[in-house]
């Protein structure tokens, strides 16, 4: 799909009404330019199973873009991809999934590609919370009472905290890596050992007062060397990494990216419209969707260790399988043995 370019520079992380009147005009021309960036954008090829679409929805926050395949009457499909990623990861799953007769929606996450917010006031907040939230008022746009998840990194986060905070909208739940949600209270004194925080290295320098203008200038050097270094084992296509690189200009991707990651770490507010939620997850509730986890033996990011001991965590149909060879972007990698998974879950799901 091809891009349009909305600019680089960093709004603040979070603004309020009284901004000045150059900073509104450039947020909403930026806003604007999104989603004209998506309307233009040529149409992606057919897949098997249909035509994607693209589309625009409207939440009470964000204008976010997707993509959808497959009949409107199929029981959907969310797959959501992660940081720095976009919905290319699932290029492969899409269609088999469709061709199955499923409606698959591929959001792109905010602060990604077309999805922009809706005004200046609204905080740039990366909170898991904030993430889950998105993905319900999603459903709301679209009329969708109850869906099945499927994501990785950020997009596996979004998805646990729908299916911990909102069980009611989970018809099951494929995880990449498992039981994401965060501590943050915890994550914030005790961040990890010295092996971990080799690894996450890209989340200190954004916690730098330097790291907004670090990551503007340098977004897609540092996105490949996450590529590189979570996928030890995947050759990607530098043709494949410039189509996804185009979601990075979206104009709210460096604020969004580091309220993240210094939210994680104790270094940023709490937007205040999520708080009791973030509070809730703080407490690591149970999920109650059945659930199949996919653990890559190969992605230092998230040993496969990582997910081992956690079948305590979830009360219903749970099944855990390594994938041998595997990084971190496991529908683009392994895309089979994904859509594998998902098939197999929706088969338990629609048995109970």
């Amino acid at each position: 799909m091809n891009g349009v370019s909305v600019g680089t520079e960093a709004a603040p992380i979070s603004r309020s009404a009284s901004s000045d009147d150059a900073l509104v005009v450039l947020d909403r021309r930026a806003a604007l330019l999104g989603v004209a960036a998506f309307a233009v954008a040529a149409a992606l090829p057919a897949k098997a199973g249909g035509q994607t679409m693209q589309k625009m929805a409207q939440t009470p926050s964000l204008n976010i873009g997707y993509e959808e395949t497959g009949p409107a009457s199929g029981d959907p499909i969310f797959l959501l991809h992660g940081w720095p990623y976009d919905p290319r990861s699932f290029d492969e799953v899409v269609g088999p999934l469709a061709e199955s007769g499923h409606r698959v929606i591929v959001p792109y996450l905010r602060c990604f590609g077309p999805t922009v917010y809706r005004s200046p006031e609204i905080f740039r907040s990366g909170q898991q919370s904030a993430l889950g939230r998105d993905i319900v008022e999603l459903m709301d746009a679209l009329n969708i009472q109850k869906a099945i998840l499927a994501g990785f990194d950020w997009g596996n986060r979004a998805a646990c905290a729908v299916a911990a905070l909102w069980p009611e909208r989970v018809r099951a739940f494929v995880s990449v890596h498992g039981y994401t949600i965060l501590d943050i209270p915890a994550l914030s004194k005790q961040p990890g050992d010295a092996v971990a925080l080799r690894q996450t290295w890209y989340r200190w320098f954004m916690n730098a007062p330097n790291g907004p203008a670090i990551l503007a200038a340098e977004r897609d050097d540092i996105a490949r060397q996450c590529w590189e270094a979570w996928s030890p084992k995947w050759r990607f296509e530098d043709s494949f990494f410039q189509q996804s690189a185009k979601s990075f200009r979206n104009p709210d991707w460096v604020d969004t990216s580091i309220h993240c990651y210094r939210y994680w770490y104790g270094n940023a507010e709490s937007d205040p419209t999520v708080q009791q939620f973030e509070e809730k997850l703080w407490r690591r509730p149970k999920i109650s969707a059945p659930t199949l986890t996919l653990a890559p033996d190969s992605d230092p990011l998230f040993p496969v260790s990582f997910s081992a001991d956690q079948r305590t965590l979830y009360t219903s149909h749970y099944e855990r399988r390594v994938l041998e060879g595997v990084g971190h972007d496991v529908p683009k990698e392994k895309p089979a043995a994904f859509v594998q998974a998902v098939k197999d879950l929706i088969r338990v799901a629609f048995a109970h």
